[in-house]
């Protein structure tokens, strides 16, 4: 009897070492679990966001932007005042196609996007020969008056304003310009588009001599 008690202690205190290791692995795995859950979540939440992110940067438009105005306006209604935002927008490819949108709307986005969509409508062909306009050309639009001349390589736009922006975003490398009468944005940026209309079996060369006289002319009405 004596030699069975022994091993009956033996016994009790095996299963007692082994009940305490146990409880710790079931903890262990319980803090497993939940590490992973949360982090399946947080990893579903970041593939979600980078999808989106994503999807965003997937849309590329067709033609890059500026914004050549934006300005806060105000309606006088029966009601009282409604305030909105007009957005001038010229866009272009750089290589040839330029246009120009005006639009109004409650946000300031909604007025670009309205612009932009404008603005592809409007959408004209420049004609680039040897890095330039082909000539000289003068237009007048409202009050505001734009020459625009070629230029031999290299010596890049010679103009500022709603001129250059125009002509950047139309790709032509190359033009001297000048502007009279006006520094109304709009008013100036179309007639810069309608002077690059003007090229073609319509378009005449121009001398000093008619220049001058063509300018004096148009300032003079």
């Amino acid at each position: 009897m004596t030699e069975q008690q022994p091993t009956i202690q033996a016994q009790t205190t095996e299963p007692t070492k082994q009940v305490a290791p146990r409880s710790g692995n079931r903890n262990s795995r319980g803090g497993g679990d939940q590490r992973n859950r949360s982090g399946n979540r947080r990893g579903g939440e970041s593939s979600g966001s980078r999808g989106r992110a994503r999807g965003k940067t997937q849309q590329v438009r067709e033609y890059e932007q500026k914004i050549l105005d934006l300005a806060r306006v105000t309606r006088v209604t029966a009601g009282g005042k409604r305030m909105s935002f007009r957005a001038a927008l010229v866009i272009g490819d750089k290589k040839g196609k330029v246009g120009l949108g005006i639009a109004k709307g409650a946000d300031v986005q909604i007025a670009v996007e309205k612009a932009y969509r404008q603005a592809k409508k409007n959408i004209i062909t420049v004609p680039i020969e040897n890095e330039t306009i082909p000539h000289d050309v003068l237009v007048k639009d409202g009050s505001a008056i734009v020459l625009l001349k070629p230029a031999p390589k290299g010596t890049g736009l010679k103009s500022g304003g709603a001129v250059r922006t125009v002509l950047e975003y139309a790709g032509v490398p190359n033009v001297v310009s000048r502007v009279l009468n006006s520094s109304n944005k709009i008013n100036i940026a179309r007639a810069a588009l309608s002077a690059l209309q003007q090229f073609g079996s319509k378009g005449k060369r121009m001398n000093k001599k008619i220049e001058i006289e063509e300018i004096k002319s148009i300032t003079n009405e």
